[in-house]
């Protein structure tokens, strides 16, 4: 259910990153080559195309903290937004890092002039980052950046497990 904080709607759903339709931008937990790997960078890959790819091959490498932008091609929306996140562990300092990889799709959201962006659990997959920690420096992030929105209006996290969506919806809850 969404809650509104600050003119910006906010909402955690249960979900494929790859079907929100009613977004602008997608956020994909991509990879350093910006390539077609597993969970959410596959899935992203899979269902735009291989023009995604293409489009990323020359915007790659990017380090822990980055973030591009491209064209969604398939996808149902009008850009995807390319995070690299920490693995959990090794690169450091993780909570900066994953902070930046928010920041920056942010940024790029604004820059952009994009209205509605929704982000998958950066880093919490294959990256191991402890989901919970993930996601209190998510909305932690987003929240000292709500200042410098002039044209996002609503942020939606794309969950893959009911544990997950209620942890989200707890954390929602609490801005009211």
């Amino acid at each position: 259910m969404p809650i509104t904080y600050k003119n910006i709607e906010f909402e955690a759903v249960l979900g494929d990153i790859t079907n929100q339709p009613d977004v602008e931008a997608v956020v994909n937990a991509a990879n350093a080559e910006l390539a077609i790997g597993g969970g959410v960078a596959g899935a992203i890959h899979r269902a735009a195309g291989p023009e995604l790819y293409e489009e990323c091959k020359p915007l790659a490498p990017i380090n822990p903290g980055e973030a591009v932008i491209t064209k969604a091609y398939n996808l149902p929306n009008k850009y995807v937004i390319h995070c690299l996140g920490p693995v959990y562990g090794s690169d450091k300092p993780e909570d900066e890092l994953l902070a930046n990889c928010y920041k920056n799709a942010l940024r790029l959201a604004e820059e952009n002039k994009i209205s509605s962006i929704a982000f998958p659990s950066i880093s919490t997959g294959a990256f191991r980052y402890p989901f919970q920690k993930a996601t209190d420096v998510s909305f932690n992030t987003i929240l000292g950046e709500l200042e410098r929105f002039k044209h996002l209006q609503k942020i939606r996290f794309v969950l893959f497990s009911e544990q997950d969506l209620r942890f989200y919806e707890e954390k929602l809850g609490k801005l009211e």
